[in-house]
């Protein structure tokens, strides 16, 4: 346990975040300009966003018809892609890492608060995949 507080903490030194097993970095400037931010970052790397799904939306829009008035998000996108290259090396590997892909790196607006983060992965052969979410990320977030 006091290696994932002693990893959170040095994450935190370095400008991000490690909640609920998800880096974030927050961005300067509007939830448009992230997401704008992240699209340039992806196609950067020679990589095809798949899709984009507007988390958020979805959120507002359904509220009240599961029972809830809370706003968890302004905005939120989650912006899904692959490496071509990246995903054969770790499927090759472990077949099974088939189970996180695609690749994820999400935008949130919380109250004026954006960030723009990723889902951590695990040990072994991901951590390219880790390795390539973070530099998207940073890149994106200015860091």
């Amino acid at each position: 346990m006091r290696w994932k507080a002693a990893l959170a903490a040095l994450v935190v030194s370095a400008g991000g975040a490690v909640a609920q097993d998800a880096t974030t970095y927050p961005f300067d400037g509007s939830f448009e300009d992230a997401t704008f931010s992240v699209e340039t970052a992806i196609v950067g790397k020679g990589l095809v966003i798949d899709y984009v799904s507007h988390v958020g939306d979805m959120l507002n829009r359904t509220g009240a018809d599961v029972g809830s008035d809370v706003k968890i998000f302004d905005a939120a996108d989650i912006f899904l892609f692959c490496s071509a290259q990246i995903s054969r090396k770790v499927m090759e590997a472990d077949p099974m890492n088939i189970a996180h892909c695609p690749y994820g790196i999400f935008v949130t607006d919380r109250e004026g608060a954006v960030s723009i983060g990723y889902r951590n992965q695990p040990d072994g052969p991901m951590q390219e995949v880790q390795t390539l979410l973070d530099s998207i990320a940073r890149e994106a977030a200015g860091q």
